[in-house]
């Protein structure tokens, strides 16, 4: 008996409980997939749709990420990895590692902190924040949050004085970015917000309450806060969410006239560095190179404009022999694992960003998701790196990656 007690006590072994939910929730998360499951069953089935959908069929939505999984490794051996640097330049400016944060509108139907707790993550792992024209935290508020790298996603609304305003704020608090969003002269068709009549801010009403009911927590939050606006548009002769709209009814007034030329304007507008989202084509990528801006991200808007539109990752090689080095160059779009920003690196690209990502862990478990999930990824890096032996970035070559052919 005394040996069994002993052998008892040395295999027995319990954790003290964690008294903070979102703490033992992320315990259990070990990847960015275990945390769109929590989010799944925290927020009402409406908002999740609308964080987690696509255009139409959602075929380039799921391509997006199937497109890295096609790519294996080649892994060296023997090599020394016992020191390993994943520190890069962006933008001509220090980060803690090749990614950044993507702009998503809308971020307080997450979570009440919305873009405030993105940010805050953001600064805290070194990396470059993206707010939207959309957001629902304003310029000001989140650059009192962040004193970091911020960069402004625009939109080219019809009234250009309305875009002259938000760059000359973002301007004056710090932003070092224009991100350009190029692929939206109007929003694309989304199935899922269409079948449950999903509107911006989301209002509680008959076709809502039932969902709020089986969602008390996300629903308590969005009443016990102040209402969700479109935070930089308010006193802007423009909608700003103080009544429920359709994303047709904003993409309405987006300038669907814009072209090339119209680099200029926003160049005369603007002192900081300017990035092109939305480059889904080599001709374009070297259009853009041939219009000074300073980078762009290859990007189908994580597969929620035209469907059918290629993964990213599949343009970042022959985009870089086109115009590497004359330019950076962003992947955006589908990645879920550190591995795959290495894929990424590797294949020619100067950086990644990442958006669904971290709305997941934002949803799932508030600011602390968000650090979950950038801490991840950057494991997720280190590790891959260890094990394809590399020591720095520029270990990364083309020549660590093959296409898998099931």
């Amino acid at each position: 008996m005394p040996q069994f007690v002993d052998t008892l006590r040395s295999v027995l072994q319990f954790q003290p409980r964690e008294s903070d939910a979102d703490l033992r929730r992320l315990r259990k998360a070990a990847n960015v997939e275990d945390l769109r499951t929590m989010a799944r069953r925290r927020l009402p089935r409406g908002v999740f749709d609308y964080i987690d959908g696509g255009a139409d069929a959602e075929v380039s939505l799921h391509r997006n990420s199937q497109a890295f999984r096609d790519l294996e490794f080649k892994p060296r051996v023997l090599c020394d990895v016992a020191s390993i640097e994943i520190s890069s330049q962006l933008l001509g400016r220090p980060v803690a590692a090749p990614f950044a944060l993507a702009p998503t509108g809308f971020t307080r139907i997450a979570d009440p902190q919305g873009e405030l707790a993105v940010a805050r993550a953001a600064r805290r792992a070194q990396l470059p924040y993206t707010l939207s024209t959309l957001s629902t935290r304003s310029i000001e508020e989140v650059a009192a949050a962040n004193s970091g790298s911020k960069w402004f996603q625009v939109y080219m609304w019809r009234d250009r004085t309305v875009v002259k305003s938000m760059l000359d704020r973002a301007a004056a608090c710090g932003y070092e970015a224009a991100m350009l969003t190029v692929d939206t002269a109007v929003f694309g068709k989304r199935d899922r917000d269409a079948r449950r009549g999903f509107a911006l801010p989301p209002k509680i009403g008959p076709s809502t309450l039932i969902d709020g009911a089986l969602h008390p927590r996300w629903t308590l939050d969005l009443l016990r806060n102040e209402p969700i606006l479109f935070s930089n548009l308010i006193g802007a002769d423009v909608s700003d969410g103080t009544e429920a709209v359709q994303l047709a009814d904003i993409s309405a007034q987006f300038d669907q006239s814009v072209t090339w030329d119209d680099i200029g304007w926003l160049r005369d507008n603007w002192q900081g560095s300017i990035i092109l989202k939305g480059i889904q084509t080599v001709a374009d990528a070297e259009l853009a190179a041939s219009h000074n801006v300073d980078a762009i991200a290859l990007s189908n808007h994580g597969g929620r404009q035209l469907d059918g539109s290629p993964a990213p990752i599949t343009l970042v090689q022959p985009v870089a022999e086109a115009v590497g080095g004359n330019i950076d160059i962003i992947c955006d779009g589908g990645i879920r694992r550190g591995s795959d920003i290495v894929k990424a690196i590797a294949l020619g690209a100067t950086a990644c960003t990442i958006g669904r990502a971290y709305l997941y862990g934002l949803a799932a478990a508030g600011e602390r998701g968000v650090d979950h999930v950038l801490e991840m990824l950057r494991t997720d890096m280190l590790r891959t790196m260890a094990l394809i032996g590399a020591r720095t970035l520029n270990d990364l070559t083309p020549g660590l990656i093959a296409q898998h052919h099931p």
